[in-house]
């Protein structure tokens, strides 16, 4: 990778085997040079997490003109803080990605995604980043369909970048698509979300399931909204979380003198 054409950071939370990250390298191999550093295996649910005990390994799993891929045995944000520090030498990513992921990542399931955690990951280190994800949990899903969009967004990220502390959650509906959404993260709630089991040799075990519902079904500006009625939806998302309002009117709370003096004990 000697040349200057842009570098395209790529991850996702399915494994580097996954259908939807290798669709999406055959997507985008002429727009740029294509890095991949994914995970060993699957590791939806990850978010933003990081290893902090355990030991990493790098391994290289293919190279050819323009398109190298790398696996790591962490979660994916071990894997793009180890791309960027390890495999990119000297060249600086034009844009990160996440996905494509088998399974959508609308509403609070952004807290939980390990596609979304790439993107914020990035945009933390301040690349334009953007993660694409399927309402299609099938192994062999049909990506083909989202080449179109898929180009256009990265083509324009790559020419425009993004604003600082911004990155994009790109979900697309099953079905044939009736347009483009951009919009807001729709209030959400996991239930049931833990199954009591009981194991042969005398103790119990859970799996971590759950439900989702949508809070706000008719909020017709949401993710959910629009992916339940035909549409991509595309909601730019900021790791920036605080509440700006809240914090304008915690301004005027009272705080007793009390509460404030160091006893310094």
């Amino acid at each position: 990778m000697k040349n200057k054409k842009p570098l395209i950071l790529i991850s996702n939370d399915d494994g580097f085997r996954a259908k939807g990250l290798n669709c999406l390298i055959e997507m985008l191999k002429d727009l740029g040079d294509i890095l991949v550093c994914a995970p060993d295996a699957a590791r939806s649910g990850f978010a933003c997490a990081f290893s902090a005990v355990d030991v990493l390994r790098l391994t290289k799993r293919s190279e050819m003109p323009g398109v190298e891929v790398w696996s790591c045995n962490g979660t994916p944000v071990d894997c793009l803080k180890l791309a960027l520090n390890q495999l990119c030498g000297d060249r600086q990513p034009a844009i990160v990605i996440g996905g494509i992921n088998h399974g959508d990542n609308a509403s609070v399931n952004v807290h939980y995604s390990g596609t979304m955690g790439i993107a914020i990951e990035g945009c933390m280190k301040y690349l334009p980043s953007v993660a694409f994800s399927i309402c299609d949990y099938r192994e062999d899903a049909d990506f083909e369909p989202l080449r179109p969009l898929v180009r256009h967004i990265v083509q324009k990220i790559l020419r425009e970048g993004l604003p600082l502390g911004v990155c994009l959650n790109v979900n697309f509906p099953l079905g044939e698509w009736k347009g483009v959404r951009v919009c807001r993260m729709a209030r959400g709630t996991w239930y049931n979300e833990c199954v009591k089991e009981s194991h042969p040799r005398g103790y119990d075990y859970y799996w971590m399931v759950g439900s989702y519902r949508n809070d706000e079904p008719e909020a017709e500006d949401t993710d959910n909204w629009a992916l339940t009625h035909g549409y991509v939806a595309i909601t730019p998302t900021q790791y920036d979380v605080t509440h700006y309002g809240m914090m304008k009117e915690m301004g005027a709370w009272d705080f007793p003198d009390e509460l404030l003096k160091n006893s310094g004990q």
